[in-house]
């Protein structure tokens, strides 16, 4: 203890994670086939859940998954550019990444296009862009590139917790004036978790979700459509058909799916009642034609995933890459749970696409370019593990190992 701040200890992620000399292996290709199953499961529902509504907007009923088969196209190049791109090269361009990110998020301010109300887009001609997708990556690179240097101070609360705090909290404070409380919220619950892996001190995270609950309670109280969100969540059928809507709709959906689904191509809800089936709420399609079994399927290929990142953060030869893979897989964690919640009337109505899944241009290229990253952080692994004993020195370590006991 010194000056009142804790002894600073090794991080539990990365026990001596320095430049190790490991060797490449393979591409991940478990990870690289949920992906790809999403993808694939993805552009089909997208098809299936918009034909109609695409036949009456734009006369063609293969307008979206003409635009999706673009996107993907485009993703798949992103990914494996992100996936031969080592990922140390980052660390050059960290500060680039922030600033342009933070000035993009000011600048769709006032350039941003307007939907529903909200300035989230820059669109040039045909084609959207959404600055939030590169905060995500922004935000993780600083932190793993922070972290990394400040491993010995990472429980220093002015070092190792405010500063990346305070940054956070500033791409959270442009993105609630689009608004968009969803992403803000996804970032700020991220930027926690990399924090408490890199060995933050609970007590400073449970401070900081103190100080954050009068803020986000203000910032829905004393915006109506907000409170409407909140209302129609804690009983949507009683703004059946108000603010309710979408989430009934999608409940009716999900409900209607069973056990095994109506069958692929014969979901009712796509014929004018769930709005735009093929976007946010997408996952409702897939529970209404494919059933429990095929949302189960798709939570299932998301927890794959999950523990991929994890595996490929446990094994990176260092503590950046180490931070790098572990936030990028907490962003797909937590927006494919906040998704399913929202779908599923676990929570209010945040806006946030299902990755990989729902249809969108800058969603799903970014997302599979960062996708491309956790493959290139596995496929470096640390130092190979020491031969085993053989003979007599094997039986002896065993026989060391059946006498150890727990004292307590």
């Amino acid at each position: 203890m010194v000056d009142g701040e804790p002894t600073a200890r090794t991080p539990p992620l990365v026990l001596e994670a320095q430049a190790l000399p490991g060797v490449a292996r393979g591409i991940d290709l478990t990870l690289l086939s949920c992906v790809l199953a999403l993808v694939a499961v993805g552009s089909v529902e997208i098809y299936s859940s918009s034909a109609v509504y695409a036949l009456q907007k734009f006369g063609s009923s293969t307008y979206f998954l003409m635009r999706q088969a673009i996107y993907v196209t485009l993703g798949l190049g992103a990914m494996y550019l992100g996936a031969t791109t080592d990922y140390r090269r980052y660390q050059r361009v960290t500060f680039l990444l922030l600033f342009g990110s933070l000035a993009l998020l000011g600048a769709v301010l006032v350039v941003g296009a307007r939907v529903n109300e909200a300035r989230r887009w820059f669109h040039v001609g045909p084609l959207s862009f959404q600055p939030v997708e590169v905060a995500k990556l922004a935000l993780v690179v600083y932190l793993a590139y922070s972290l990394a240097r400040k491993r010995d101070k990472v429980q220093f609360f002015t070092v190792g917790f405010m500063p990346h705090l305070a940054v956070c909290g500033a791409m959270m404070a442009l993105l609630l004036k689009q608004p968009d409380l969803g992403s803000a919220m996804i970032l700020g619950a991220a930027t926690l978790v990399i924090l408490f892996i890199a060995g933050t001190r609970l007590s400073y995270i449970l401070l900081a979700l103190l100080a954050a609950t009068p803020l986000v309670y203000h910032s829905i109280v004393s915006t109506a459509w907000r409170l409407k969100r909140l209302l129609a969540y804690l009983d949507p059928w009683q703004f059946r058909r108000g603010t309710g809507y979408q989430i009934t709709e999608s409940l009716i959906a999900v409900g209607s799916g069973g056990f095994s689904g109506l069958g692929l191509g014969d979901g009712k809800q796509k014929l004018f009642y769930l709005p735009e089936a093929h976007t946010d709420f997408i996952l409702s399609s897939i529970g209404e034609e494919l059933g429990f079994v095929g949302l189960a399927g798709v939570l299932a290929l998301f927890v794959v995933i999950l523990w991929r990142g994890v595996r490929a953060a446990l094994g990176a030869r260092d503590a950046f890459g180490a931070y790098l893979a572990a936030g990028l897989t907490t962003i797909f964690a937590l927006q494919a749970l906040v998704n399913t919640g929202v779908v599923l009337g676990a929570l209010p109505a945040k806006g946030l696409t299902l990755p990989f899944v729902s249809y969108g241009g800058t969603s799903l290229v970014v997302s599979m370019y960062l996708a491309g990253i956790i493959l290139n952080v596995s496929r470096a692994e640390g130092p190979p593990a020491p031969r085993r004993p053989h003979g007599d020195a094997a039986a002896n370590n065993r026989r060391r190992r059946r006498r150890v006991r727990v004292v307590t």
